[in-house]
């Protein structure tokens, strides 16, 4: 298989290669892109350049901020190896373990990574004690922040890495991922997976996962039809769940971002603007999701009209 991230390792081996690296870099695109996989072969890359020790699978030299277990429940999970659920942020507290870190030399060689994932959900407090480090880094050391919606991002910390773009991959080639990661999968479900993901195979994952071939069909007859009667919206909210997980609920926040998007292709350039708007208030939810608790039967209700809103005009299209 074609490596889908080539373009993306001549720019970082390029840089690599020159007398001043930049310090800090932004590996910015949607969800299920290989992003996290990526930053952390760079950063392996980078912490064993002039070091004679090999670069080791838990490399001391490489610090990883991510959603920690919530609670000590979810800890003994993800002690197991479990499935556990994670807090909704990255923590303050975190940041200033890792800023702790920076205070002593790298442990086997001069060069040490941080891999912030993602680095999107940081909190407020934790982003700006961020900045401090990015604007006076430790010689040695080198940031990847890893994002699925940069604009979500402090813009000072923007303005002070390189931004590194991932984008959607092609058909085919989410296919033939997907199919390498999924056996079981025909090849009708695997096409309507590769279609629903948009491009990212770690969508298309999470699409036979979480079975949301369902919610996908109502999604698209919605965006297409309209729905006068509510009927199909209340559908879509049997199948959301009375109490989906925090991996549902975004999975398919996510897949309602991609129907819209799919629409704008089939679009009239006079629907645009309001599709447009339907689609940034849906990025609105997805960042908010992370933060509220949201009814699902409000939320399916929200999603359905923003997707109706999508669908040809005529008379009652949006309810």
């Amino acid at each position: 298989m074609t490596d889908p991230h080539a373009s993306q390792w001549r720019a970082w081996r390029a840089a690599l290669a020159s007398p001043r690296m930049h310090h800090a870099w932004i590996l910015a695109g949607r969800k299920g892109l290989g992003k996290h996989d990526f930053a952390l072969a760079a950063a392996r890359e980078i912490v064993a350049l002039d070091r004679d020790a090999p670069v080791g699978e838990n490399d001391p030299d490489i610090l990883l901020l991510s959603h920690l277990p919530k609670d000590d429940k979810e800890a003994k999970k993800a002690e197991k190896g479990e499935a556990f659920e994670t807090k909704r942020n990255i923590a303050i507290e975190q940041v200033r373990a890792m800023q702790a870190r920076l205070n002593t030399r790298p442990t086997l060689g001069p060069h040490r990574a941080i891999i912030i994932n993602p680095a999107d959900d940081l909190e407020r407090n934790a982003a700006n004690a961020l900045l401090k480090s990015l604007e006076e880094p430790p010689q040695g050391t080198f940031f990847l922040l890893v994002t699925h919606r940069p604009g979500m991002l402090l813009p000072t910390i923007r303005s002070r890495a390189r931004i590194l773009r991932f984008n959607p991959l092609p058909m085919g080639a989410v296919e033939e991922a997907l199919r390498a990661e999924n056996r079981t999968a025909d090849d009708a479900e695997i096409s309507q997976a590769a279609r629903a993901s948009g491009g990212a195979p770690g969508a298309g994952l999470l699409f036979l996962a979480q079975e949301l071939a369902p919610a996908e069909a109502l999604m698209r007859r919605i965006a297409s039809e309209g729905d006068p009667d509510f009927t199909l919206r209340g559908k879509l909210g049997e199948e959301i769940g009375a109490r989906p997980n925090r991996e549902r609920l975004s999975a398919t926040l996510d897949l309602a971002r991609t129907v819209l998007a799919q629409k704008l292709e089939q679009l009239d350039r006079h629907d645009i603007p309001s599709l447009v708007d339907a689609h940034s208030r849906l990025v609105t939810i997805s960042g908010q999701a992370k933060s509220y608790n949201f009814d699902p039967a409000f939320l399916a209700m929200e999603i359905g009209t923003l997707l109706a809103s999508a669908a040809p005009h005529r008379a009652g299209a949006n309810g």
